[in-house]
């Protein structure tokens, strides 16, 4: 079957122009100024409208354990609404427990995702100890086509590692090849500060930031670079939250420590002020690293702008507001964390960031889609339109307006954190291997056809 997409503006990181796609299979195979449609091709008229690279979410939870209970999405409804936002490819967190087998993890959440995802979808690698088996079942995860692993300098005794776990994390990282994610905060401080504020009889979820500040991410993102600077490693610090660790990671970079940046959709739209809502409210918004003063956004849209920050995920993490955020409604520490945000991630950036002059289009398409690809040993089949890509496109439509509500999300989760906000455009026509999934915000794909993508490392 043959997909012709006629008309449509295409823009890439480094290009903008009018013309016709031509897809056959699952591949892109042909760019013109004019294309005759070939007998039976489904033709797609997207004159006025965008074309974008299909986007590309580097950092998700669709399966996720945590604090004592489950993340709402399956892979059936996670894959629909990430494709309902634009995004065509998944990497989730692998993320198995201390206790649990590195091994055997691993081949859990691939079962969650294989036959059941509608786009596809990769992983990054837990590593929440290191033992006497790990660096071999590391290494034979890696031979199954996994290029990147995910460690946390935070939740002490759950996902955390200790310094020894660190060195040896980043000394196979670099043998291998792989690049490796990282949450950065210092667990000690953090402990050590939840313990003081529910002392003195702060539980509320405002209480969140102030057992994290800026400060202890800081340190964590400072600890981590001295880690890498001594092995070599290539890192990722993910999900980005403020100035004081921005400033920590590119003083690293220019000593010459491997390191890329990412940041949230939510820290560029969201401050700490949703999280101290009263009545608890606040709870729809208590992530880690929390929510910040306002003032950051603009660090974080001058560093996307700028080039200091490298790309926009969501870290989805979707925990019902009325059925499993109330876990901590006496204690803010049980509070599961995460604001669902996997649907929304590219209509906010082209309604707060495009529209607003903060980034253009071509930081939007590289930041959300093409630097993913190339990072994570994606590209070009990813994150490009070019003949031999898989045909993974987004026909986005700038006229559009609509408003963001829970009742017509597709997320499987019971409230919006952007519940009312307006957006200026979205996706009409989203194509995953050359089939339709998407049309005029509908789900049109197929259940299970998503591809789990073997990548072979390249940061050595």
């Amino acid at each position: 079957m043959s997909l012709l997409i006629q008309g449509g503006e295409i823009v890439t990181p480094d290009a903008r122009y009018v013309a016709d796609i031509l897809c056959e299979g699952e591949t892109i195979t042909r760019i013109d100024r004019h294309i005759a449609a070939p007998a039976g091709a489904e033709v797609i008229n997207a004159a006025g409208q965008f074309v974008f690279p299909g986007f590309i979410d580097p950092h998700v939870h669709i399966h996720l354990p945590f604090m004592g209970t489950l993340a709402k999405d399956t892979y059936e409804t996670g894959s629909r609404a990430a494709l309902a936002g634009g995004t065509t490819t998944l990497i989730e967190m692998c993320c198995p427990a201390r206790s649990d087998d590195t091994l055997a993890g691993f081949e859990h959440w691939m079962a969650q995702a294989v036959g059941k995802s509608a786009c596809d979808f990769t992983f990054h690698m837990g590593v929440t100890k290191f033992d006497g088996k790990t660096g071999a079942q590391l290494r034979e995860i890696v031979r199954r086509g996994i290029s990147s692993f995910k460690i946390f300098l935070a939740y002490k005794g759950a996902f955390g590692i200790d310094d020894a776990e660190l060195y040896q994390t980043l000394k196979l990282a670099k043998e291998l090849g792989v690049i490796v994610t990282a949450h950065c905060e210092n667990e000690t401080l953090v402990a050590e500060r939840q313990k003081e504020l529910l002392a003195a009889g702060k539980t509320d979820p405002g209480q969140h930031h102030e057992s994290r500040p800026p400060l202890i991410e800081a340190e964590g993102v400072h600890h981590l670079m001295t880690f890498a600077e001594v092995t070599g490693a290539a890192t990722y610090i993910v999900h980005l939250s403020c100035q004081e660790a921005l400033a920590e990671a590119v003083a690293a970079r220019e000593r010459g420590v491997r390191v890329e940046v990412e940041t949230l959709i939510q820290y560029l739209v969201l401050d700490k002020s949703y999280a101290e809502k009263p009545d608890f409210e606040g709870a729809k918004y208590v992530m880690s690293p929390p929510l910040r003063d306002v003032r950051n956004q603009a660090v974080l849209w001058n560093g996307l702008r700028s080039g200091l920050i490298q790309t926009v995920a969501t870290d989805h993490a979707p925990f019902d507001f009325q059925g499993q955020k109330p876990m901590g409604r006496a204690d803010f520490t049980k509070i599961p964390n995460g604001i669902p945000s996997l649907e929304e991630r590219i209509n906010l950036l082209y309604t707060y960031g495009v529209k607003t002059g903060k980034i253009d289009l071509h930081t939007m398409v590289d930041v959300a889609s093409t630097r993913v690809a190339k990072l994570f040993d994606l590209f070009p089949r990813k994150g490009a339109i070019q003949p031999g890509a898989d045909a993974d496109l987004v026909v986005f439509d700038p006229n559009y307006r609509g408003t963001i509500s829970a009742k017509t999300q597709a997320m499987n989760v019971d409230y919006s954190a952007f519940e009312g906000w307006k957006i200026e455009g979205r996706p009409s026509v989203v194509t995953v291997r050359g089939q339709v999934a998407i049309r005029d915000g509908k789900f049109t794909g197929t259940i299970g056809r998503g591809k789990f993508l073997e990548r072979t490392p390249s940061h050595f």
